[in-house]
């Protein structure tokens, strides 16, 4: 018995436990349910619903003539409530089969079986924020909309579609770095990374729940906070110049197979940037925009410094361009180091113009060396006073330091001065070599380099930017008229004579630097770059532009400036010659007023030209025969004459001094297959005039 009561003592003992902990249970139930029911409800409630932000449209960046380069593009997420009231179980047995086929056809992603067995699979999980599709642009929204269900309407259909945004660049490549980016994981880079306050906006607010999956789903259809939408940004680049900038570059480089180069436009009066291209080799022939070197990349400049340098001597008294300077036989030393131009032999006895023209390392060293080695100090202020030793403080990141040496430096040596006035033992970066030949271009005065004009919300400008001054004047105006005339010499009868232009003077300077790598420096060759470089401005009689070009690392033996940096130049100034008008102006006013000067004219189509000769009221006389179709034109001293060609039927017809429209038109409605070699008017023609013709004969064009 005892035992048994043991037992049963036991029992009780742990019945008791359990129905005290049920109780403990049930009462913390009512608690939390009927007491503090309403406080763990909102608690619920603030953990699965929060406002989120809805990404304002980004502000779109242009060209300074309106031409979009950088746009955000809206793309959507597609998604589906499956069991919203409207869609009963007849409506959606009889629709979902169509409904799978459209969405298959229209993403060609997946069959339609599969979209129809996963439309089915959200239906039974009784789905409201079903996953179809990302990234889906507008136009395939537009045409979603009208498939089956969906149809039905904005809350009928279930629907539902979450709005971002894309960065898009219409011109791809083109000046892709200077427009740079703006991202989270990201420094800010280029324009977007510049003005991204202002083309950012301001975000929007709407209420989203947290579902299942961790997915965040709106609760309403309509934001709570509308967003406001970014500012434009209108640049200063100029798109056709921008565009024969890259193509002239990029041909360059591929010539030379050099590893990178870059290009840098700039109007002399404003110091608006009208072109910056940047491009980095990633195979033997494909070059993209992945670092701005014209604002990043501060090296050793080379050559292009030595107008400083002379500069200085020329503000300071020291020298003249007349002054003569010995260059021995091409070799000089200072202490145990041997100063070398690049031509064998020297040049003898020469001035310091002739010098400049023919950028003699030894003459610049010596005149410098010469004046400044007992006060150093006194060239470091010169160079610092034109500007070379302060950064420009760029609007855009990542501006390269400027390096001018200072007598305090631990490594300043007894050759560093000499070193120093040919554009070594310095460093600066092109946009800052660029600014000071502008400043000379500018009669000394320093502006600073100007990348946006306005910006502007919903079209009306709420912020316009002006021409910085940076400094009023570098040096007097007697010593940047003899900068001139050096840097027109270089053309004249220096080192740059292939850029000569009969139709207009450039001014400028070559340079070939070379480039140390690593821990060998300059002492083993093979392990030595070039990097070859023209900066100038022209035309060089009332400047409007300048230019700076500079290839790095080219390759196939040819890495002189002259050769490499030149022709990207000469292609650039001509292009924006014969584009701008304004240029011409002066050339214009020197003709006597209310003179005619008759125009060059091509052959062409009687009509034509009569219509033209109206318009511009100018003079014109022969083939007066109503029946003549097509003319020869000469031109005399105020009229145009007009001479009869003759088209024969079944014949090649003359169409030498044509415009290729015209002879095209000519050539193919006789049955002929048109080829051209060249631009211009044609030159020749592969069939004679006057052959008989044969139907789909190829006829080759020479223009010129």
């Amino acid at each position: 018995m005892d035992a048994k009561k043991d037992i049963l003592w036991r029992v009780y003992l742990v019945y008791g436990f359990m129905l005290l902990f049920g109780l403990i249970i049930l009462v913390n139930v009512f608690k939390i349910q009927v007491i503090e029911g309403d406080d763990w409800r909102e608690k619920a409630k603030e953990l699965t619903m929060a406002y989120k932000n809805i990404e304002a449209v980004r502000g779109n960046i242009f060209a300074e003539d309106g031409a979009l380069l950088a746009t955000s593009l809206p793309i959507y997420e597609i998604r589906m409530d499956l069991v919203t009231d409207p869609i009963t179980d007849k409506v959606f047995n009889e629709n979902v089969d169509s409904l799978a086929l459209c969405l298959s056809n229209l993403f060609q992603d997946k069959s339609k079986q599969q979209y129809k067995a996963e439309l089915k699979k959200g239906r039974q999980k009784k789905s409201r924020y079903h996953f179809i599709q990302r990234n889906v642009r507008y136009n395939e929204l537009k045409e979603l909309k009208t498939f089956p269900i969906f149809r039905l309407g904005k809350y009928k259909g279930g629907l539902i579609y979450i709005q971002k945004n894309k960065r898009e660049l219409p011109f791809r490549n083109l000046a892709a770095r200077t427009l740079g980016y703006d991202r989270e994981s990201a420094k800010p880079v280029g324009i977007e990374g510049a003005y991204n306050s202002y083309l950012k906006g301001v975000s929007g607010k709407r209420l989203m729940q947290k579902i299942a999956g961790n997915v965040w789903m709106p609760v309403n259809d309509e934001n709570e906070v509308e967003p406001d939408d970014g500012a434009d940004v209108f640049t200063t680049i100029d798109v056709n110049i921008q565009d024969v900038a890259h193509t002239a570059l990029l041909r360059q480089l591929q010539l030379h197979s050099a590893d990178h180069g870059c290009v840098a436009v700039m109007e002399v009066a404003t110091g608006e940037v009208k072109a910056i291209v940047n491009l980095s080799r990633v195979d033997s022939l494909n070059y993209i925009e992945k670092y701005n070197y014209v604002i990043g990349e501060s090296t050793e400049p080379g050559s292009t410094f030595k107008l400083a340098s002379l500069m200085a001597a020329m503000e300071d008294g020291y020298a003249d361009l007349g002054d003569m300077v010995d260059t021995e036989d091409g070799t000089t030393k200072f202490y145990d180091y041997t100063m070398r131009d690049s031509h064998e032999g020297g040049f003898g006895r020469i001035t310091l113009q002739e010098s400049f023209e023919k950028s003699s390392n030894v003459a610049v060293s010596k005149i410098i060396q010469k004046h400044y080695q007992k006060n150093p100090q006194r060239f470091i202020d010169k160079l610092t006073q034109f500007g070379l030793a302060t950064p420009l403080n760029l609007e855009i990141a990542g501006e390269g330091v400027p390096k001018i040496k200072n007598r305090k430096d631990k490594d300043w040596s007894g050759v560093t001065l000499p070193v120093m006035s040919i554009g070594y033992e310095t460093r600066s970066t092109p946009m800052q070599m660029l600014t000071f030949y502008n400043t000379v271009a500018n009669n000394g005065v320093m502006v600073k380099p100007m990348f946006v004009k306005e910006l502007r919300e919903k079209g009306k400008v709420v912020k316009s930017f002006s021409p910085t001054i940076v400094r009023q004047k570098i040096c007097s105006q007697q010593t940047i008229d003899k900068a001139k005339k050096m840097l027109e010499g270089v053309v004249e009868r220096g080192t740059a004579t292939n850029l000569k232009n009969p139709n207009f003077k450039i001014a400028g300077k070559t340079g070939t630097a070379q480039i140390a790598n690593g821990k060998y420096g300059y002492k083993y060759q093979q392990k030595v770059s070039y990097q070859a470089s023209f900066c100038g401005y022209f035309p060089a009689d009332n400047p409007k532009y300048t230019c700076i070009v500079v290839v790095n690392a080219p390759s196939n033996k040819v890495y002189y400036g002259n050769l490499v940096a030149g022709p990207i130049f000469k292609e650039i100034a001509d292009k924006i010659y014969s584009s701008s008008l304004d240029i011409h102006k002066d050339l214009l006013a020197e003709k006597e007023e209310g003179q005619v000067f008759s125009p060059y004219c091509k052959s062409g189509k009687k009509s034509d030209f009569e219509i033209i000769t109206q318009q511009l009221n100018l003079k014109n006389s022969g083939a007066k025969n109503e029946d003549i179709d097509w003319v020869s034109a000469s031109t005399k001293e105020n009229e145009i004459v007009f001479s009869n060609r003759k088209i024969s039927e079944n014949q090649v017809p003359n169409v030498a001094g044509m415009g290729i429209r015209d002879a095209v038109f000519l050539l193919e409605n006789n049955g002929l297959v048109v080829k051209t070699n060249g631009r211009g008017i044609v030159s020749k023609q592969s069939i004679p005039a006057g052959t008989k013709i044969k139907k789909g004969t190829i006829i080759l064009l020479e223009l010129a």
